[in-house]
């Protein structure tokens, strides 16, 4: 089917009271099976290429979006491409072209007014080039290589009137809070406010989004989507499967130089999480009007 619209999927996944499985890609691997995985589970999905990952990739953009682009279009199930975590002005620009209809502008390790500044453009300069832009308020510990972040420390959550005034002031389509998750876990114990997610989800007039799913436990993944949550962002907990994979098929086999041998098991691995996760996600009922 057509490559789909991020914003349409959020849309689609607020009206029918549910959560959208978003997955971040690294490799073709990753790719491959976040959209097998999610024609598993029979769910819509959003692939996601991250600045990290573009820098990964040479800073070279385009190949591996072109990539995600036609296996998301040749997906069974709604898939959109999403670019995530963009700092880079150049790389918001860039985006239109290489098939993403949403990007997530990441201004948050600004001071609050030069965040809202920075957003507030990024926004304007998106919704003029037809883009969904999501951002991030509140401190989502564990980017690019730093320790994750105490998620409890004090002044670490999201307030839900600066929140509702954040987008007000930027004008986003989305917001990314701080509720009690940390990027890059790679243990599932993350606990999660579920009292802040549903002042949160009461006080702001657009979908949320929870980074860091890879640590929070099933349990605490369901009650915040019926607390309010609705993009559900999840990376680690792929990389976490697919090396695990790796490491036993090497291990078992260290004669191995082939990387198909150890990139296939790797794959499925990865495509199980993904229709697990993704099952999880859509089964949840929303928390959101």
């Amino acid at each position: 089917m057509p490559l789909a619209r991020t914003a349409d999927l959020l849309a689609a996944a607020v009206q029918a009271r549910r959560g959208l499985p978003a997955f971040n890609v690294i490799t073709l691997e990753h790719a491959e099976a976040i959209t097998a995985g999610a024609e598993r589970a029979g769910a819509a999905v959003v692939l996601q290429l991250s600045q990290n990952a573009v820098a990964y990739h040479g800073g070279r953009l385009l190949p591996l979006a072109r990539a995600c682009a036609e296996l998301a279009a040749a997906a069974r199930v709604p898939a959109a491409l999403h670019l995530d975590h963009v700092e880079d002005f150049e790389l918001l620009r860039a985006a239109p072209a290489a098939g993403f209809s949403s990007v997530m502008y990441d201004a948050s390790r600004l001071a609050p007014a030069e965040n809202v500044k920075a957003t507030a453009r990024a926004v304007e300069w998106a919704h003029r080039h037809g883009l969904h832009l999501e951002a991030e308020l509140g401190r989502i510990g564990g980017k690019s290589g730093e320790p994750p972040l105490d998620a409890h420390a004090p002044g670490t959550r999201t307030d839900p009137a600066e929140a509702a005034g954040f987008v007000a002031d930027t004008g986003v389509d989305a917001l990314a809070v701080a509720v009690g998750s940390s990027h890059a876990m790679t243990t599932r114990t993350a606990a999660l406010d579920h009292a802040l997610i549903r002042r949160l989800a009461a006080a702001v007039p657009v979908p949320l989004v929870l980074h860091g799913s890879s640590g929070v436990p099933d349990t605490e993944l369901g009650a915040a989507i019926t607390a309010g949550m609705v993009k559900i962002n999840i990376g680690t907990a792929l990389n976490t499967a697919g090396t695990a994979a790796i490491r036993a098929e090497l291990g078992a086999h260290p004669e191995l130089v082939d990387p198909r041998r150890y990139l296939t098991p790797a794959r499925e691995a990865m495509t199980g999480v993904v229709a697990e996760l993704a099952a999880l996600v859509v089964d949840s009922p929303a928390g959101r009007a």
